[in-house]
């Protein structure tokens, strides 16, 4: 890998992958928790169809895509939130239909060539355009995680107990869902449509093998994220595989580990004889 690092484009994705994989799994934490986690992958859908119809207007990818995304993201947790449609099922009519227009717009545009691109991501397309507006986004992320760090804890966990306690679990709500949306539409150009949802559930499910705290699974899923994707950038370097595949291979590894991890810790701690307290 040291010897890409030479190349422009490799340098962008670099950065960009290791800044949406942070993003990534700082939010992934709430999402899995509350069992919204799935909204990675819908959202990915709908970048996909806004991708096409960018490309196929000559238009900018990401700036076309952020607001669309956002918008998607908004009407998601309403519907839900209204009780018009379940969390999941919302998720299937969007990313259905955003798959479906973007494919019949790539197909009319003559751009098949580049659906493997849009849905499993390229090292090679991410341009310097791409890279300012991702670092503002990747930037954006994290500062309003840490800021909102403990609302959003709160909302995790019970949010009844947080709105009974004057918490606008509503607005802490919205604030995940558009902060995912902006760390969707960047890590697609990288990952893909199919594959972007992984950075953010892969981490997560990983740390609470081994982890019960929300600090420690948070601190864990940030960590593990940029050593999965070093590694997977590390296996496309020597192996020539997709960006994207490599990722998630990195992802699977270290989640089967952490899981035999966890089944160990918890073999021997009920396996170690508590102390008895003196009389």
């Amino acid at each position: 890998m040291l010897d890409m690092l030479s190349y422009e484009f490799f340098q962008r994705a670099l950065i960009v992958g290791m800044l949406v994989s942070l993003c990534s799994s700082l939010l992934g934490v709430p999402l899995v928790l509350k069992r919204f986690s799935m909204i990675g992958d819908g959202l990915s859908h709908v970048g996909f169809g806004a991708l096409a119809v960018a490309a196929a207007m000559n238009l900018a990818p990401l700036w076309v895509s952020i607001p669309v995304v956002v918008i998607a993201a908004f009407l998601l947790l309403k519907l839900s939130g209204a009780g018009k449609l379940s969390g999941d099922a919302a998720v299937a009519v969007f990313s259905s239909g955003a798959l479906a227009i973007g494919a019949v717009v790539l197909s009319q545009s003559g751009g098949n060539a580049d659906v493997s691109s849009y849905m499993f991501g390229s090292i090679m397309a991410i341009t310097g355009d791409d890279l300012l507006l991702s670092v503002l986004c990747s930037a954006v992320v994290i500062i309003l995680f840490i800021v909102f760090y403990n609302k959003i804890f709160a909302v995790t966990f019970d949010e009844g107990f947080a709105g009974a306690t004057g918490v606008r679990t509503e607005l802490y709500d919205t604030v995940i869902s558009l902060l995912t949306a902006l760390t969707v539409v960047v890590g697609m150009r990288i990952m893909g449509a199919l594959l972007i949802s992984s950075l953010i559930v892969f981490p997560a499910l990983s740390s609470m093998r081994v982890f019960k705290s929300f600090r420690g699974v948070t601190v864990c899923s940030a960590v593990l994220s940029e050593v999965c994707f070093i590694a997977g950038m590390e296996v496309t370097c020597e192996l020539d595989f997709p960006a994207g595949a490599s990722v998630v291979l990195a992802f699977l590894a270290a989640f089967l580990i952490f899981c035999a991890a966890g089944y160990i810790i918890k073999r021997v701690r009920k396996s170690t004889p508590k102390p008895q307290e003196d009389i």
